[in-house]
């Protein structure tokens, strides 16, 4: 039988680079360390935070066997294979599947931007290539490829799917996925900008930034809605936790100049935990302007920030 999706909170585990652009693989078991120790109900190493475009296959195999060390059976591991080719997402996939993980995020082929229907053809033969599910990322601004509901559905139907991480500003999507599969289709908050939403709806749970950045955080609003349905307790939570994802997102949302949301998430986990480097170039560290608010955010969180 495959393995359960998880639910809960997803943190998407970082990449960590020295200096001169390596890996540093020793700073990854720290760090997995704090983000279990937060409270993360899964973690997903080789997501967007895991800048898996910077490397190259057999690196990309090194981080994941590195994470899943790391977690030491934990939590569940939801392993990011994507590659721009069916050949390398199913050699990724495979060695997944070998190393211990418990699930894949997948997301469509990019660039190229193939048609809906080769992109679900992607999909079909990776799932005949695996056995663990996969997690489709729907993620439109950066893949050129918009699934609608029906196609999903579709390739849930042919359990070539098992779930969706919805990275779509719509909160409606997420609400329709759910209603046209009866919540058999697992359906995850991919955006901080919809989480409220998406959770409210019935979503399975969260993978996005707040979860990477402030899991403990993440964790209390998805217990407020989702097994406590207390929503006063939750709009409080999501009061604080607002302004750190518009800040986050404030150049996405933009869609020009403001603070990337990377370069805000390595530097709210070097300011709050074990240290994990800068970004790769093209993407650079966090501006010293936006630190001092964001401090001040993090500190209402009930987080300490280091000096």
């Amino acid at each position: 039988m495959p393995k359960p999706l998880f639910r809960g909170v997803c943190a998407s585990t970082i990449t960590p680079f020295n200096s001169r652009g390596e890996l540093d693989l020793a700073l990854l078991p720290a760090h997995v360390d704090w983000i279990i120790s937060e409270g993360a109900n899964a973690i997903s190493p080789l997501g967007s935070s895991g800048e898996f475009p910077v490397m190259e296959v057999e690196d990309r195999k090194r981080v994941l066997e590195a994470a899943l060390e790391a977690n030491n059976g934990r939590v569940p591991v939801v392993a990011g294979t994507h590659a721009y080719s069916t050949q390398h997402t199913i050699e990724l996939s495979k060695h997944a599947e070998r190393a211990g993980a418990d699930s894949l995020l997948i997301v469509p082929p990019y660039y190229m931007a193939p048609t809906p229907s080769q992109a679900m053809t992607h999909y079909r033969r990776i799932a005949e290539a695996v056995s663990i599910p996969v997690v489709l990322y729907h993620n439109v601004p950066l893949t050129c490829v918009d699934f609608t509901t029906d196609h999903i559905v579709k390739l849930f139907e042919e359990k070539a799917i098992g779930g969706v991480k919805m990275s779509n500003p719509e909160p409606d999507r997420i609400c329709q996925l759910l209603q046209a599969t009866g919540g058999d289709l697992f359906v995850y908050a991919g955006l901080d900008t919809v989480a409220f939403e998406g959770l409210c709806h019935g979503a399975h749970g969260w993978i996005s930034g707040i979860p990477s950045m402030v899991p403990r955080a993440a964790q209390q609003l998805y217990t407020a809605i989702a097994i406590d349905g207390d929503l006063p307790a939750a709009r409080a939570i999501w009061k604080k936790l607002g302004p750190l994802m518009r800040i986050q997102f404030s150049s996405y949302l933009s869609k020009g100049e403001g603070a990337h949301w990377f370069s805000v998430m390595k530097a709210v986990l070097n300011m709050i935990g074990p240290p994990v480097g800068d970004p790769q170039p093209p993407i650079l560290p966090l501006q010293e302007n936006y630190r001092k608010d964001i401090g001040k955010m993090l500190a209402e969180l009930d987080y300490r920030v280091k000096s």
